[in-house]
């Protein structure tokens, strides 16, 4: 399976404007699923109220973007629905079929919890015979929520993590796929936001050893996933069979 990932330097609060891009980034490119940051429609931004998607713009987008590049297309948006307020991650792929995630960690030193509502799911989908579990941001300092019970292959993580606090997001981004045996790929956003935080680029595809496999070029972060190279280490290391057992409280 071939991912790629835009690092996309969102435009604040401007949908449209960010569809624009998007749709011009990808223009000539091919893959099996495409990977858009954090609230790739507005920026991570806590004036709900103002960007929240009412009439399903971002998920519209991406349902449109799946059909004509044929590729399953992935990314989170701000969501009104019933009077909430959610960080939603769609995974969409080319049928138009979709499954969502809910970010379940709400970045309490932004004021996330304040504006948004948690997810109370655990959310894994199946594409191309990968299980791939979805994580949104501050979900990656949470390790026993992410914590492979043997039931997926794959984590996507999308992200708004600014450049002050890099190092931990690169170091945990590998720790989450040494220790679940799972390739891990990261998306983070580029450029600065408006609230003036400043994004570099640090996206990265890591395998279960720990070595990362992406390969980058302009604003485009591509990995290949062979599920078959992933089994054999999985076979050859059965760390899994060590866990831990527990059980998520929501």
């Amino acid at each position: 399976m071939k991912i790629t990932g835009l690092n996309l330097d969102i435009i604040w609060k401007n949908k449209a404007e960010n569809f624009n891009i998007i749709e011009k980034e990808l223009q000539n490119q091919e893959a099996d699923l495409f990977l858009l940051p954090e609230m790739f429609s507005t920026g991570f931004c806590m004036d709900a109220s103002e960007v929240s998607d009412r009439n399903l713009e971002s998920l519209e987008f991406l349902k449109k973007m799946a059909k004509e590049k044929n590729a399953a297309f992935c990314g989170s948006a701000p969501v009104e629905e019933n009077g909430k307020f959610y960080n939603r991650m769609y995974f969409v792929q080319p049928d138009s079929q979709v499954e969502f995630y809910d970010k379940r960690h709400l970045f309490s030193f932004s004021g996330e919890d304040k504006v948004y509502t948690p997810g109370k799911e655990r959310v894994i989908v199946n594409y191309l015979g990968f299980r791939i579990l979805l994580q949104v941001c501050y979900d990656l300092r949470f390790p026993v929520f992410a914590r492979n019970n043997d039931d997926y292959d794959v984590i996507l993580y999308v992200a708004n993590w600014p450049e002050k606090r890099v190092g931990a997001w690169e170091h945990l981004l590998k720790a989450r796929a040494i220790e679940n045996l799972s390739f891990v790929f990261g998306l983070n956003r580029i450029g600065t936001d408006g609230n003036n935080l400043f994004y570099q680029e640090s996206s990265h595809c890591f395998f279960a050893d720990g070595k990362e496999i992406s390969q980058k070029s302009g604003n485009l972060v591509t990995a290949e996933l062979n599920l078959e190279e992933l089994k054999d280490f999985r076979s050859h290391f059965q760390f899994l069979n060590d866990r831990d057992s527990f059980s998520i409280e929501f």
